[in-house]
Order: structure tokens, then C-alpha cells, then sequence
């Protein structure tokens, strides 16, 4: 339809800057032993902007029932998530201080804490400690260097209670992918824009299908042959689905492209001959498309290509002439909201059921229908749902230049509570893909240059960035699995996904407040956490984590959407 207008990453090398492990003489705190006590800060493991660091203070005395133990550091660290101590930081002052299940006893005179911090800049030892106010007077023991491997398998002890549990025992669809449309009866996307949209690098945004349109004129075919062949060789596992909006115009009762118009019965094999000679053409030129439609919103007859058709019309052709369209799989039907009546006749049918691949539909008045939910005769007969189209840009109010500003808050309102709310529902409903209007517009994913609306051609869009927080990160052949919530985590809408030995969750949060330090159990250890997050003032921008044996602690800002993904 046409629409008006951190945790353990990369270790540094050998020669990078590493904070020093120090021990220090400390002065006899109250409570503390006559013999005096020490403190040994270690840096256990470091990685790219990151490091983790264990502290234990020595000879302390077996009857402290509390102790607070401050240092500073000279520049650059931030301390991002303790265990065994409740840890803080004011500028360059940190403080440490017992927590409940440590008992505020030391043991044999030891107590040991540890936590995961940030770093830029220069990256010095810590200095001036002191434990319960009293400075540190002793000798320095000689500094040695942290580790250049990687830390042991040995993990410090959980968060805590968990905020976000994953249970992949309980499984639910296999994801096909995220993607978006080219320009149906325009020109080409050029090679780096396909690269922007599909690629998975820095500032590109991942999408794994691209949408093409099936035009009825065989000449025209040819023009977006490269940026097909593009996508599917600079993504990762990139589907092609063609849509066409209308048969040649000979074949239709109305005898024109436009304003709907049945397809005459008597070229039901010419058209089925026709939608495979497309698809052996782009076969010819090094393209498989991966799935064909049989129609463009069968339920719509605009004043521009369009054709009309019931769903026992669309159960007939692919019963009877589904099978000469090969090397593709077909899908019925597009419908403007998914109206199942273009789609239950086909799916009740074993022979037409079987000529066919996948279900699709738009969202254009889908979820005011009710059907924004699963699909239950779908689900029963095993064909995955599409979402094939949706466009909204109520934000712009008839036209303006907000679409080139990133910070604009009516379009971060709409991308978030509107488009991004809808992938997270249409996922819950176990839809199998999602795919945005066209990927290049002022409005979309990448920007298209019209003056009046203030884009870059070719530039990601905030809506883009928005988007690769699914589509870069959950790939195709991820299946989404379930989870719990606790009540802190419940303003947080959240899907999860496992596949490629990851877990991926992808966590929207429209509420107007920040839900910091949440608590994510993997359902087992994990290697590696990433997170990353977008806002009205941030893109995909990588957020500090912790990991803790199958545990990470992430700060999830408000009005915003973020994703975090764990190595198995």
C-alpha cells in the first residue's frame, strides 16, 4: 500500500595501559586487630573500555561488624557493578562498604568484594585509601601487572534476585528476519545504501529481508537486479520476498493496472507462468527470491496498481497453479489488515495449503481488529505469519524538517510507542518477520534527501537505529523463548531469542523513568554480554554491563529501546 506523504569483551594487548594491582599498609581501623590490617586491589581481567578488579582487606579482626573501606581514583574509571560490597562513586571518590550477606564479620581477618568498572583516558592505580577513616600510613608491596588472558571460569557470586529470567525450555516461533521495502515504482537503491540497510557493521542497520515489487511489465525487471544482488551478498542470510501489485492489464476484467479489477480466470495460468518467469529471470541474474506473494492487499483497489481478490479466488489459483511457480515459496496474501478471510479458505484447503510457504498481511487496522495477536490456524498448519508492510508518519503534521533531527521528540515519540511497539507485539504474537514500508524515505530508515523534510540521502535515520535493535541483533533462524519479570522490571516490554550460541533480548522502555541495575539470568553462564541502546540521544550506542556467571546487570533508560546480547 502507497501512503500520502560489558563485560568480558576483546582483551587489550600486553602493551596497552593496565591499571596496576597495589597492596597497601593500612593504619588499625576501630575494631580491627591490634596487629593492624591491609588492603590488596588487584585488576583480575581487562578488555576494551573495561576492567574488573578484586579487593580484599587483610588482618582486619574477626569482630568488626562493620567497615568502609574509600580510595580515589586519578582519572578515567568508573566503577559499574560490585559483588560482595555495596560499591559507589562521587567523581573520583569511591566507597566500599560491607552488605548484609557478608555478615559485616570479617572471616580470619579477610574480607574480599569485588566489581567491574569502565575506563578512558589514562587508567593509574587507585590511591589515598583508607578504612573507616583512618588513612593508610604502611609500606607498598612492589606492583605486579594484571593478567593478559582471559579471567578464570570461576565467577563471582550471582547479583541477586534476578529482575529478567530467560527460560529457553519454553520455545515459541523461529524468527525469518526484520526488513524493509525498496521503492516499488522508483529507482534503485544504489550499493551503499543497500550496505547501510543490510549490512552489519558500524551505522548499519542489519535488516535481513528486503521487500521488491513484482512489476507486471517484464522490461522493467531488470532495475533492481544490482541492489538485490547487493543485499543478499553484504548481509547475513538475506530474504527477498516479491510482491506484486497487479497483473498486466490485459488479464484483468477492468482491462487497466489500476483501480483493482479481478484477475480474468482464464489467464490463472498465465499469471501463475508469469510470476515464475520473474522469479527464473532474477534466478538467471544470481538473485533467489526467497518467497513470492500472490497478491498485494487483495482487499484494496486504489487509483494506482492494485487488483482485486476474494480468498476461495486466491484458495483456487494456488490449489490449481501453485505448483508452476518453482523455485520459490508462495504466500497468500497481504491482506490490508489481515483479514483472515483472504487467508482461512487457502489454509483449510490440504492441496492449496500445501502450494503455499507463508502467511503474510499489513498492519494497516490490524491491531484495532483484534488480530494483532497469533494466528491459530496458521500456527496449526505450521505456516509462518509475515507482517509484509506498515507505514506511519503521523508525526511530521503534513510536512517539515524534523525527520533530519535526531533529537526531535515527536519523532522519537512515534517511532517508539507506535513502530517499535508494534514489532514487540507483533513478535508476543509469534510472527515470524516484520517489514517496514520503504527502507529509503524521509520518514524511514535511511534518509532520502527531499529538502523539505531535512534528510541526508543515504544517512541512517533514528527510526533506523531504532529498528537494527531487532533486526541487527536477531537474526534469522533465532527462536524466541520464554521469560519472567519481576515487579521492578514491569514497566519493560521484552522478548527473547536464542540462536547461533546467543541469547538476545530486546527490551523497550516507554516509561518516562530509568530502570538501572536490572538483573538478567541467562539460563546458564554466560561469556560475554553486550548492550546496547537507543534513545532521542543515543544510536545503537554500546551501554556498560557485568556479567556474573549467568547474570548481567544493565542500566535500561528511560524512553528508550536496548538490546542485550549474551555469549553462551
Amino acid at each position: 500500500m502507497r501512503r500520502p506523504r560489558r563485560t568480558n569483551a576483546v582483551l587489550v594487548s600486553a602493551g596497552a595501559v593496565l591499571l596496576a594491582s597495589t597492596a597497601v599498609a593500612l593504619a588499625t581501623p576501630a575494631g580491627a586487630a591490634a596487629a593492624g590490617c591491609s588492603v590488596n586491589y588487584g585488576v583480575s581481567s581487562q578488555w576494551q573500555n573495561g576492567f574488573g578488579a578484586n579487593v580484599s582487606i587483610t588482618n582486619l579482626g574477626d569482630a568488626v561488624s562493620s567497615w568502609t573501606l574509600t580510595w580515589s581514583y586519578g582519572a578515567g574509571q568508573t566503577v559499574t557493578q560490585a559483588w560482595n560490597a555495596t560499591v559507589t562513586q562521587s567523581g573520583a571518590a569511591v566507597t566500599a562498604k560491607n552488605v548484609s550477606y557478608n555478615g559485616g564479620i570479617a572471616t580470619n581477618g579477610t574480607v574480599s568484594f569485588g566489581f567491574n568498572g569502565s575506563w578512558s583516558g589514562s587508567n593509574p592505580a587507585p590511591t589515598s585509601f583508607t578504612l573507616n577513616g583512618v588513612a593508610c600510613t604502611g609500606d607498598t608491596t612492589p606492583t605486579t601487572p594484571p593478567p593478559t588472558t582471559p579471567p578464570p571460569t570461576t565467577t563471582p557470586p550471582p547479583n541477586g534476585p534476578a529482575d529478567i529470567t530467560v527460560n529457553s525450555a519454553t520455545r515459541y516461533q523461529t524468527v525469518d528476519g526484520f526488513g524493509a521495502a525498496q521503492s516499488i515504482w522508483g529507482s534503485a537503491w544504489s550499493t551503499a545504501e543497500t550496505q547501510t540497510l543490510v549490512g552489519m557493521g558500524a551505522n548499519q542497520l542489519g535488516l535481513s529481508i528486503v521487500r521488491t515489487g513484482l512489476s507486471p511489465v517484464s522490461s522493467e525487471w531488470a532495475t533492481h537486479v544490482n541492489s538485490l544482488k547487493t543485499a543478499k551478498s553484504s548481509g547475513s542470510n538475506v530474504k527477498i520476498l516479491a510482491s506484486p501489485w497487479t497483473a498486466p492489464a490485459a488479464w484483468k476484467t477492468n482491462n487497466s493496472r489500476v483501480n483493482g479489477g479481478k484477475l480474468r480466470t482464464d489467464y490463472y495460468d498465465d499469471y501463475a507462468n508469469h510470476l515464475n518467469s520473474y522469479v527464473q529471470y532474477m534466478r538467471g541474474q544470481g538473485v533467489t527470491i526467497d518467497v513470492t506473494s500472490v497478491q498485494n492487499e487483495p482487499d484494496w483497489h486504489p487509483d494506482y496498481d492494485s487488483m482485486d481478490w476474494s480468498g476461495t479466488e486466491l484458495r483456487t489459483f494456488v490449489r490449481d497453479q501453485g505448483t508452476k511457480v518453482q523455485n520459490t515459496k508462495l504466500m497468500v496474501a497481504e491482506a490490508v489488515n489481515l483479514n483472515y478471510n483472504f487467508t482461512d479458505p487457502t489454509l483449510n484447503d490440504s492441496t492449496a495449503r500445501n502450494n503455499i510457504g507463508y502467511i503474510g498481511g499489513h498492519l494497516y487496522g490490524t491491531e484495532d481488529s483484534g488480530r494483532l495477536r497469533p494466528y491459530n490456524l496458521a500456527e496449526q498448519h505450521n505456516k509462518p505469519v509475515w507482517m509484509t508492510e506498515w507505514n506511519l508518519h503521523a508525526a511530521d503534521g503534513g510536512g517539515s524538517n524534523i525527520w533530519g533531527n535526531p533529537a526531535n521528540t515527536a519523532v522519537w515519540n512515534e517511532t517508539l510507542d507506535d513502530i517499535m511497539r508494534t514489532v514487540h507485539k507483533s513478535m508476543e504474537a509469534n510472527w515470524s518477520a516484520y517489514i517496514w514500508w520503504y527502507g529509503k524515505r524521509y520518514y524511514s530508515f535511511i534518509g532520502d534527501g527531499e529538502s523539505a523534510y531535512g534528510t541526508v540521502a543515504g544517512a541512517p535515520l533514528k527510526r533506523g537505529y531504532a529498528f537494527s535493535q531487532y533486526a541487527k541483533y536477531v537474526r534469522p533462524g533465532y527462536q524466541r523463548v520464554a521469560l519472567t519479570k519481576s515487579s521492578k522490571a514491569s514497566p519493560l516490554e521484552v522478548t527473547a531469542y536464542q540462536g547461533d550460541g546467543k541469547i538476545t533480548l530486546v527490551i523497550l522502555n516507554r516509561s518516562n523513568s530509568a530502570v538501572n541495575n536490572a538483573v538478567i539470568q541467562a539460563p546458564q553462564n554466560v561469556t560475554r554480554a553486550e548492550h546496547y541502546l537507543t534513545s532521542q540521544n543515543a544510536n545503537a550506542a554500546s551501554q556498560p554491563t557485568s556479567v556474573n556467571g549467568g547474570q548481567a546487570t544493565i542500566n535500561v533508560g528511560a524512553r528508550s529501546i536496548s538490546t542485550l546480547v549474551f555469549t553462551l
